[in-house]
């Protein structure tokens, strides 16, 4: 039995990991940014952005746990936009929630698992941290860094014994939709468009994480569309190509049109 931290536990791919982990008779400890927690589960007030709210989840694992086998760094929001609509306040925010708040899960926890010469970071990035759509440039460079992040982490404290995932799904049915406050209401429309119609689930996901997470896997691509995509720009990069800018034409089309 495993001693979890997930960070963003209360909705969406947090919500389904906590749940799933609670069955499988793990001891977890949901966190997010409300005062409180959805349900019984073990609840920590936690932003992601507030270094003493670190500070008080560490002094929690220990006082409760004696420490803590895995950290989920899953807290994040959905940005997206065109590079001369999208305003920097926009990209400020996103760099620090997305990319800065994993970067402070992963500095928190590093000595602790250093000193127990154990432990499991996993760290939700997207498939845009491996493929990059146009009109998506925040978002696409903050999952990017968490990618890049999560691989300069895993050779780091290998020699801790502390193993470290990247998760990066496609889009599936989630409450993210409603943190998009983008500048680009034309792109924000079609993120959320493409997030609520799609036939994947939370807790789709969150099944073939845990999985990979079990397997102890660096990169978790728990969705077909998401590993066809990255599959396309490894081994047939013209065609990636054409296809991303197949798309800048049709975005370029309505927004002209709109005009």
């Amino acid at each position: 039995m495993n001693r979890v931290l997930v960070t963003g536990g209360s909705s969406g791919l947090g919500d389904a990991l906590v749940r799933q982990l609670v069955a499988s008779g793990h001891q977890v400890l949901r966190t997010d940014i409300a005062a409180e927690g959805p349900d019984d589960t073990p609840y920590l007030q936690l932003d992601v952005r507030n270094a003493d709210d670190w500070d008080k989840a560490i002094a929690w694992c220990a006082e409760h746990w004696g420490g803590l086998d895995l950290l989920i760094n899953n807290a994040g929001i959905a940005t997206g936009g065109r590079i001369d609509v999208e305003s920097l306040a926009t990209w400020d925010r996103v760099v620090d929630i997305n990319l800065m708040g994993v970067v402070r899960g992963c500095r928190a926890f590093a000595p602790m698992f250093k000193n127990q010469r154990s432990g499991h970071i996993v760290n939700t990035a997207s498939a845009a941290g491996l493929v990059h759509p146009p009109m998506m440039s925040s978002y696409n460079t903050v999952k990017a860094g968490v990618v890049a992040l999560s691989e300069t982490l895993s050779h780091e404290l290998h020699p801790y014994g502390v193993t470290v995932s990247v998760v990066c799904p496609s889009f599936f049915k989630t409450n993210l939709a409603d943190s998009i406050q983008g500048d680009d209401a034309e792109m924000n429309s079609v993120a959320r468009r493409l997030i609520e119609k799609s036939p994947r689930t939370a807790d789709d996901i969150a099944k073939v994480v845990l999985d990979g997470i079990q397997k102890r896997q660096f990169l978790i691509i728990p969705d077909r569309p998401a590993l066809m995509s990255w599959r396309t720009k490894r081994f047939a990069r013209p065609l990636y190509d054409r296809q991303m800018r197949k798309i800048a034409r049709r975005a370029r089309e309505r927004s002209e049109g709109q005009g």
